[in-house]
């Protein structure tokens, strides 16, 4: 059985979901982590994604955000979302509804 996916830069799979058990969940923190994750080892069958991945202060910019990983899966993967379960976890309510709109079509 495949696992779920948190992508999250710092929350756990707990701090949303608390009545399920963590370790059904494998925890990514960065885009450049979920894509190389979803290259090794395939769609899972449920993600849940954080929008704000967080800041790199060296160079003054933002990480690439949950959004970016939805596009890439859409439109980079070559994977087809059939049967993917997904959730946006995110407080935002735009990146909410931004990936929702980008994912729901396709799953």
């Amino acid at each position: 059985m495949k696992k779920n996916l948190f992508l999250d830069d710092f929350r756990f799979p707990r701090d949303v979901y608390p009545e399920t058990d963590e370790n059904e969940f494998d925890i990514i923190r960065s885009y450049g982590d979920f894509v190389d994750y979803i290259k090794e080892n395939g769609l899972p069958d449920f993600i849940s994604f954080y929008n704000d991945l967080g800041f790199d202060w060296q160079r003054g910019k933002k990480h690439p955000t949950g959004f970016d990983a939805a596009q890439w899966i859409l439109k980079e993967s070559g994977l087809s979302l059939k049967g993917l379960s997904f959730k946006v976890h995110s407080s935002d309510a735009s990146a909410r509804v931004k990936i929702s709109e980008l994912l729901e079509p396709f799953v």
